[in-house]
């Protein structure tokens, strides 16, 4: 699927969960993931920029991306915009 003007459905903007230390929760990214699903999106939008991205580490990034798209059949809109110049 492209994600162009044909595009339809419901994309879910996801949560990234933590766990009550503050590190990811990589358990729940599973159970969020298959919540979705299950739920019937048309896909998922993950990562954003207005959410807990900014505070991932590039490695945490990329473990949860790799977690969600491995789980799903689904288009995963993955967001890759760092908070300021730095990045």
């Amino acid at each position: 699927m492209l994600l162009d003007h044909t595009t339809q459905g419901v994309f879910a903007i996801a949560v990234t969960p933590f766990t009550p230390e503050g590190a990811v929760d990589y358990a729940s990214v599973d159970s969020m993931t298959n919540f979705y699903l299950r739920g019937g999106v048309t896909g998922l939008t993950i990562l954003g920029i207005m959410g807990e991205a900014p505070k991932l580490d590039p490695a945490e990034a990329l473990a949860i991306s790799n977690q969600v798209v491995r789980r799903s059949k689904i288009p995963i809109s993955v967001g890759v915009s760092p908070p300021g110049f730095a990045g």
